[in-house]
């Protein structure tokens, strides 16, 4: 068994320290994002290559595509919280969410795959929640949809080239220290309230941080996993309990 040493790992979006993570253990990452400024910050990394690519464009992904003769692990990141119930989820919301949430996965997945099936080898993680199918969360309506949506798609995926090698899990987090939530929070009308909510349904007292995030990744991606696919790995300090 090995970690992901020597393995070509493509990451549909940037997502906190996944991407050094892979590289501290050897493989050869690229990083994936639709901002460019964000992708200077990896400029120099030791392992990390970058590349601007809007993963919701069908043209881009496939160019994308073209550039690999091969990749060991595909990890799906891209997503967008939209906040409130169905009510407040106007068509354009529903339409941006699935697009980012679900139909990335499904272009990505889709222009990898046969790369992966002609070496009868490969590793798909998608990014999931545990606001999903798994729970349900007050003011996620969308988002929620469209990570059971993940799900649905991860043990599909999982099941229908099972036996040609490929390899198919998601990683659902509960609530994740990030920039991105920090951000959230601020957003809120008061965001001193809306941050002692989130940490009041911490049944550990504490958020997960995203190097245990990206600890799963690296598990899910390495050998150490080899027998584990089609599903879904809950990492929330039991928030879904």
């Amino acid at each position: 068994t090995s970690s992901p040493l020597a393995k070509f790992v493509l990451l549909a979006f940037l997502l906190g320290l996944t991407k050094t993570a892979f590289a501290k253990e050897g493989a050869q990452v690229t990083a994936t994002d639709i901002n460019g400024e964000k992708l200077k910050e990896l400029d120099g990394h030791p392992g990390i290559k970058t590349k601007v690519v809007d993963v919701t464009k069908k043209d881009q992904v496939e160019a994308l595509a073209k550039e690999f003769d091969h990749i060991d692990v595909l990890f799906n990141v891209a997503g967008f919280v939209h906040h409130g119930s169905i009510l407040d989820c106007e068509e354009a919301d529903w339409d941006f969410t699935m697009n980012v949430n679900v139909r990335s996965m499904y272009l990505m997945s889709r222009a990898f795959l046969p790369k992966m099936l002609a070496k009868k080898s490969g590793n798909i993680i998608n990014m999931a929640s545990v606001a999903s199918s798994i729970k349900g969360v007050v003011n996620r309506c969308v988002y929620s949809t469209s990570k059971a949506a993940v799900i649905g798609l991860t043990k599909s995926i999982a099941a229908d080239f099972l036996e040609q090698g490929i390899r198919c899990n998601c990683v659902c987090p509960g609530t994740v220290d990030t920039p991105s939530l920090r951000g959230r929070i601020q957003a809120q009308p008061n965001p001193e309230q809306a941050l002692k909510d989130f940490m009041a349904r911490q049944k550990t007292g504490r958020m997960c941080t995203a190097e245990e995030v990206a600890h799963l990744c690296v598990y899910l991606a390495s050998d150490e996993s080899a027998y584990v696919t089609g599903t879904e790995h809950i990492i929330d300090g039991g928030w879904r309990l």
